[in-house]
């Protein structure tokens, strides 16, 4: 009786924290959507290209048409992925909206694809800020978002929905490590009031290079400990990993707070 107790405290806990981690993560991505918008669909419509490079100044280069291309358009999907993708997981969308979800769905999917291909184009020939460690992790990003995508839709056709749900999931983390490293990048200036770890002329340092491992390769990490969590008979695993997303939860709050306030709304 007591251990029943115990199972079904922890269950829901588990259920609401992993619920407000995603109703953050949800709110913080459509903060960036908006700013991704604002700055680069703005921009573009207007013919002021060189804004792009506000941000970062590999993003525009006068007279490459492909290069330019392939960032135009890596943006321009980057701003829909960033809104349907965690539209895939909600169940009551799936269940009361099935063609919604299989539509946005291909989309989603196929954008990762675009995506993950124009990224590394984008990082191997246009360089990436941090220099080559950067550009090792992204590459290491795109290929998990490709592996990711394709056994998403294999299983999809396979009408094996609990695989492919976790792939899914899986995916979602994979395509979130741009806006992950913004986040935490922002909660750790909030934290420290000033360029620690890392040169701010050149945007390298150790603080980054660790920064880029924790939010473009240990996510999937996390997502596999959910998957652990969630289809175990331990109430103890569940609350283990309650605690450690909870962490999570709130550090995704603070940061992005300080990167829509520091970082988002100053450039648009």
């Amino acid at each position: 009786m007591i251990q029943r107790a115990r199972q079904t405290v922890a269950i829901h806990f588990f259920r609401n924290v992993t619920r407000s981690w995603f109703v953050v993560t949800y709110l913080g991505q459509l903060f960036f959507a908006y700013y991704i918008l604002m700055l680069y669909w703005k921009s573009t419509a207007l013919g002021h290209f060189e804004k792009w490079n506000s941000v970062n100044p590999h993003f525009y280069a006068k007279g490459d048409i492909v290069g330019n291309l392939f960032f135009g358009l890596h943006v321009a999907v980057a701003a829909v992925v960033t809104i349907l993708g965690p539209l895939q997981l909600v169940t009551k969308i799936r269940k009361k909206a099935p063609r919604f979800h299989r539509v946005s769905g291909r989309v989603y999917i196929y954008s990762a694809f675009l995506i993950s291909l124009g990224g590394l184009y984008l990082t191997w020939v246009r360089g990436a800020v941090g220099g080559p460690f950067m550009q090792v992790i992204i590459s290491i990003n795109a290929l998990i978002i490709l592996v990711c995508a394709f056994y998403s839709i294999k299983y999809a056709i396979k009408r094996k929905i609990n695989l492919h749900n976790q792939w899914a999931v899986h995916l979602l983390l994979a395509m979130s490590g741009v806006w992950l490293f913004r986040v935490f990048f922002m909660l750790w200036m909030v934290i420290h009031r000033a360029p620690v770890g890392f040169d701010p002329e050149t945007f390298t340092g150790p603080f980054l290079s660790a920064l880029s491992v924790f939010v473009y390769i240990l996510p999937q990490g996390v997502v596999a400990l959910y998957f652990k969590a969630k289809f175990s008979g331990s109430p103890y695993r569940k609350w283990g990993f309650s605690v450690m997303l909870l962490i999570i939860t709130l550090a995704i709050a603070v940061g992005t707070f300080g990167a829509v306030g520091g970082m988002w709304l100053p450039r648009i």
